[in-house]
């Protein structure tokens, strides 16, 4: 049984509906629709009010398969925020390439967008369940590889705004 149909039988068992099962642990309707559906997850300050509001640990909320299910989620999101800073990249490097021979002075900010654009979706390009565990260890080679590969992208748009 997946977390999202424990949760609806613990609410409809109890009689209550989403409306007043949001209230009772402050969140809104479509948070707790969310969960039902198995679409999100709920936060750690919201499963110690749902562990407390049925009278059941947190354990007996989620499960391995809950777990599981989590992990495949922040996955997928990461690989769209991957894409999506890659997209971001080959955007700047093209306007950047376009600029140096048309010298259209308006593909200088379109370029440093997608720079920052690449530089926040790289950041979020990774799952937060390992963004979680590098942090200790690793996040600082991870910011250090997007910063550089920035610098050199902002280096070639001055260069080629200089050039002209």
């Amino acid at each position: 049984m997946t977390f999202g149909e424990k949760l609806r039988k613990l609410r409809t068992d109890n009689g209550l509906t989403q409306d007043e099962l949001a209230e009772k642990i402050f969140v809104t309707r479509t948070a707790i629709s969310k969960w039902e559906t198995d679409k999100g997850y709920p936060s750690i300050d919201s499963l110690k009010e749902l562990s407390s509001l049925f009278k059941i640990s947190i354990d007996e909320l989620i499960s391995d398969a809950d777990i599981q299910n989590k992990r495949l989620l922040d996955e997928a999101q990461s690989r769209k925020y991957y894409w999506c800073a890659m997209a971001c990249l080959a955007l700047a490097t093209v306007f950047a390439i376009v600029n140096y021979f048309t010298q259209w002075p308006y593909l200088y900010a379109i370029s440093i967008a997608s720079v920052i654009g690449y530089i926040a979706f790289g950041l979020l390009s990774k799952p937060n369940y390992k963004r979680m565990a590098a942090r200790r260890t690793l996040i600082i080679p991870f910011i250090i590889s997007r910063l550089v590969i920035a610098a050199v992208i902002i280096i070639v748009i001055v260069y080629a705004f200089t050039q002209s």
